[in-house]
């Protein structure tokens, strides 16, 4: 008699990035990608966002394999976050390119003895119970895979990110055949990308952006610098194309950059004609005409090239009149005010922008809503859990799934946390487990409470007081007067009596506490900074960090 199939998302519901599925059956595991996520605007100080991975830890004998989709950080990130936390390390499969891309980045991490292998349409993958094939699909990356993860009870399909586009940079089209052939055998369940779920219609191919790229390019006359994700090979490819057909030299700006291109070089993945690279060191070296440079930073990533050349920090690109920025990408959710911020200081500079907006100039890696219908009626799957989005566009593929004839009751809209559990008798929701975010700040990793965000927020919008005061031993009274410091406070540099009367009110709240017999420093600097912070907020209505220091002699 078959077991329970059980569907375990960490990641990637709800929200758009740090992918992370787990597919169990019969107590065994394989665990399809391992992403992260940026953090979001009030998430300050944090550098990378993880799914909360304690279930893989505590489980971490019974994992057979780890598979990845594909080479993109929001489903490949984390990964080395993961072996780390993990008692043994389990063999890790994914595509040329994308076992490439993620053996330099354990390099990066010192994580060598780790079991990568390269896999290819059609293989077979044994993975304790599972017999599991990657399946050729179609994204803005090359060796986009798919996997078919068959079991005692059935097939799972867990599509990755995905599109149907019939004319791609490479030539490799998704393997419309295979979905048909896995549809016709039975496929128990789908997990499908949702992320454009609310786009009605086809998207874009990505042949069509090259020529309108060049056709940009035609009607520049100055610098052109393109930024696009270091880890879209194709688009780079097209750049690359359109830049040789103009006569112009290209250059690499960003560490991400160069490290992808030459990965996508060595593959064969990116054709770069002989002589036309140049170095960062040598772009002032070129006529402005002659020149394109491909950088980081579409998404306003705070440390990137092109965020530091819109801040005119850059050691190699100083931005000017008559440069032209392309923006060949488009916002991840979340990231438009930083985007917004760097296409302003841009235009600050005097350089001009180009964007979405303005012209077809990028085209997404994922599926609109007729191809998510495609996706359904090629697999005809028994059960439907969409993945990889927020909670309006599980609920938008959801109803795609039922537009074309899957039951209502046949379809799940989970979240993070929660198993889909299926049996011979049908399929439910089984209890929740942990799940949730894991915060990388700095090189630490872990949760950073709730209160440590929130004194970050409150140091970013109203600045910090600090305050020594020193104090007898024996009865905890004022010996000196107060010292006060302010850093990021506003508007008071020049406010000599609140300064004044902020020492007053540091000497009367010791007077209280010496008065009710309070001496224990501890006690003391809550009952100071409980005071301190009620007159700060009446006088001034802000909401400073006030941290107290007392001294006692």
């Amino acid at each position: 008699m078959s077991g329970t199939l059980r569907l375990l998302p960490l990641g990637g519901l709800g929200e758009i990035g740090k992918n992370m599925t787990v597919v169990e059956y019969d107590g065994r595991i394989v665990v399809v990608d391992t992403g992260l996520r940026f953090p979001a605007p009030d998430q300050l100080g944090i550098d990378l966002v993880l799914p909360d991975f304690t279930y893989l830890r505590e489980r971490a004998a019974d994992i057979e394999a780890i598979v990845l989709t594909h080479g993109h950080e929001d489903h490949v990130g984390a990964l080395p976050f993961v072996l780390r936390q993990l008692d043994r390390a389990p063999p890790i499969y994914g595509g040329p390119l994308t076992v490439a891309m993620v053996r330099s980045k354990l390099d990066e991490h010192k994580l060598k003895d780790v079991r990568l292998q390269d896999v290819r349409p059609g293989d077979e993958i044994k993975a304790g119970p599972f017999s599991v094939e990657p399946v050729k699909l179609a994204h803005s990356i090359p060796d986009m895979f798919a996997y078919a993860l068959t079991c005692e009870l059935g097939t799972t399909l867990v599509t990755g990110d995905y599109k149907f586009d019939q004319t791609p940079v490479d030539g490799i089209p998704a393997d419309i055949a295979r979905l048909a052939e896995l549809g016709r055998d039975g496929v128990l369940l789908l997990c499908g990308d949702s992320t454009n779920a609310d786009r009605a219609g086809w998207s874009l191919s990505e042949s069509l952006v090259g020529p309108q790229l060049e056709d940009a390019f035609s009607r520049c006359d100055g610098r052109i610098i393109v930024t696009s994700f270091a880890s879209n090979i194709h688009r780079v490819q097209q750049v690359v194309d359109a830049a040789s057909s103009l006569g112009r030299k290209v250059a690499l700006v960003g560490r991400s950059m160069r490290k992808n291109v030459n990965i996508g070089r060595e593959l064969g993945h990116i054709d770069v004609p002989q002589g036309i690279l140049v170095e960062p060191k040598q772009i002032e070296d070129f006529p402005d005409e002659k020149l394109v440079v491909i950088s980081t930073g579409s998404q306003g990533e705070p440390l990137s090239a092109l965020r530091r050349m819109a801040a005119g920090d850059h050691r190699q690109v100083h931005l000017r009149r008559g440069d032209t920025v392309i923006f060949s990408a488009t916002p991840i959710p979340g990231n438009e005010r930083a985007v917004n911020e760097t296409v302003d200081r841009i235009y600050h500079l005097g350089a001009d922008v180009i964007t979405t907006k303005d012209a077809p100039i990028h085209a997404s890696g994922h599926g609109y809503a007729e191809e998510i219908k495609l996706m359904l009626n090629l697999v005809d799957p028994r059960y439907v859990m969409p993945v990889h989005g927020d909670h309006k566009r599980i609920r938008l593929h959801a109803e795609l799934a039922e537009a074309v004839g899957v039951g209502p009751k046949d379809i799940f809209k989970a979240e993070n946390g929660l198993p889909l559990e299926i049996t011979e008798s049908g399929a439910r929701f089984g209890g929740p487990e942990q799940a949730g975010m894991i915060f990388v700040d700095g090189v630490d990793v872990g949760d950073i409470e709730d209160v440590a965000l929130r004194d970050r927020r409150m140091l970013s919008a109203d600045g910090i007081f600090i305050v020594v005061a020193t104090v007898s031993e024996q009865d905890g009274r004022s010996v000196a007067d107060p010292e006060i410091i302010f850093r990021g406070v506003p508007f008071i540099d020049d406010d000599a009596e609140l300064v004044s009367a902020l020492r007053d009110a540091v000497t009367d709240s010791l007077a209280r506490s010496a008065a009710d017999g309070i001496n224990e420093i501890s006690l003391l600097q809550t009952h100071l900074h409980d005071d301190l912070a009620e007159f700060v907020y009446r006088r001034m209505k802000r909401r400073p960090l006030v941290l107290p220091v007392v001294v006692e002699v």
